[in-house]
């Protein structure tokens, strides 16, 4: 059995161990790290799954997840740089990093698999782009997509689109949020209580978004399937098109890749 040491234990990080261990992983083949020894120890009891240093939690791994803010990689890797065993495999979620840094501060020939996650990641629902470094082959991308598969769906791109996915996927799920949250206001604003109005709204993103992965229908048929003529809808339609909703959209994901670009260009 794989034995995975995930480096990090915040949210992306717990949830991943916690898919893992659902998904039929033994507690004994997982590990973890944790700088704060309160949360190592919370964890250890919930999940049961051993804490370590980086140091010794590499040395016993197979694969070795980095789920560490990018703003502490560089620690990070030179603490794995004398602590990897041959072939060991680094998957990296640290958003905006390059699998050319990983590789520049690991023993050569290491394999690194980076992938973008998003956080519904802690509900089993994440969506997860992976792609190659340069020593990294199919079968390390298969590893990979075996082990996220645990915790929602898994798609391969090349690394050049990795800062596209960002934007996308990764910072995703936040746009939704946004749009739920002024959704919320407008029921307030039309006479709705604050939680009808965010249950009305809830319930309608999980059914659009089921019917939209379900169907196999474009999301234009679908939006025309609600849209009758001269109705309620298409009048809304005209007003979000009369405020620019769909160029600010389109600028929004353009400011995201653009800082993805530059906090990879920064380390």
């Amino acid at each position: 059995m794989t034995r995975i040491a995930v480096l990090g234990a915040g949210k992306i990080g717990e949830a991943l161990l916690s898919g893992l261990l659902k998904a039929g992983r033994a507690p004994g083949d997982l590990v973890f790290t944790e700088r704060h020894p309160e949360r190592a120890a919370e964890l250890t009891g919930r999940l049961g799954v051993e804490s370590a240093d980086v140091p010794t939690a590499a040395a016993k791994a197979d694969v070795v997840v980095v789920a560490v803010k990018p703003q502490d990689i560089a620690p990070v890797l030179r603490e794995l740089d004398g602590a990897l065993g041959a072939g060991t495999l680094v998957v990296t979620l640290c958003a905006g990093l390059p699998t050319a840094l990983f590789e520049g501060g690991l023993p050569a020939g290491t394999p690194v698999v980076r992938v973008m996650p998003n956080t519904p990641m802690v509900v089993g629902e994440a969506m997860s782009a992976i792609s190659a470094g340069s020593h990294a082959t199919d079968e390390h991308l298969a590893v990979v997509e075996e082990l996220l598969g645990a915790v929602g769906r898994v798609v391969r791109v090349p690394e050049t689109q990795q800062d596209a996915v960002t934007a996308l996927s990764g910072s995703g799920p936040a746009y939704f949020f946004y749009l739920v949250e002024a959704m919320t206001d407008a029921g307030i604003l039309l006479g709705l209580p604050r939680d009808k109005a965010h249950d009305l709204i809830v319930q309608s993103a999980i059914g659009a978004a089921v019917m939209l992965r379900d169907s196999g229908e474009h999301p234009v048929k679908l939006r025309e399937n609600v849209t009758s003529p001269a109705g309620t809808t298409i009048n809304a339609i005209r007003e979000l098109e009369n405020h620019g909703v769909r160029a600010a959209l389109i600028a929004a994901l353009e400011a995201a890749r653009d800082r993805s670009r530059e906090l990879g260009a920064s380390h």
